[in-house]
């Protein structure tokens, strides 16, 4: 269309020019009034159409969509389950660089308490003993 224009510009004067312009958007706005009109009359027909096929198809991408949802949820989790390894293990080694004890540190320090506390208590038992034994020996001395 803006060849045909330009080819007749060159040949025409300005009056010839002008209507023909004024033609060509005459044609412009006749055919965009007969695409809407098309339009709206072939509307409710197109719509239904794409309703059928969006109901046949939506089956097909819904199974698709739950599968990718699936496989992305995995993925997810096993992605959680090393980020969380990783971060623990930084945590582990940033604790130990500063010389907090770990929880197997502190198991093994309970059990060495108790074990001495054990001990204490038995050897306080038997000096216990001894004394009640020494006392009456030492009560006839006198």
């Amino acid at each position: 269309m803006v060849k045909r224009l330009k080819g007749l510009a060159g040949a025409m004067s300005g009056n010839q020019l002008a209507a023909t312009v004024c033609e060509s958007a005459q044609q412009i706005w006749l055919a965009g009034l007969g695409a809407y009109s098309t339009a709206q009359a072939q509307g409710s027909k197109v719509f239904d159409a794409l309703v059928k096929q969006g109901e046949a198809i939506q089956p097909a991408l819904q199974k698709a969509a739950e599968s990718g949802f699936r496989a992305a949820a995995a993925k997810a989790a096993g992605t959680r389950d090393r980020l969380e390894r990783v971060f623990e293990d930084s945590a582990a080694r940033s604790l130990k660089r500063f010389g907090v004890p770990t929880r197997k540190d502190v198991d093994a320090l309970s059990k060495r308490v108790l074990a001495l506390s054990a001990l204490i208590d038995r050897m306080a038992q038997e000096v216990s003993r001894k004394r009640v034994a020494s006392k009456p020996a030492a009560a006839r001395r006198r």
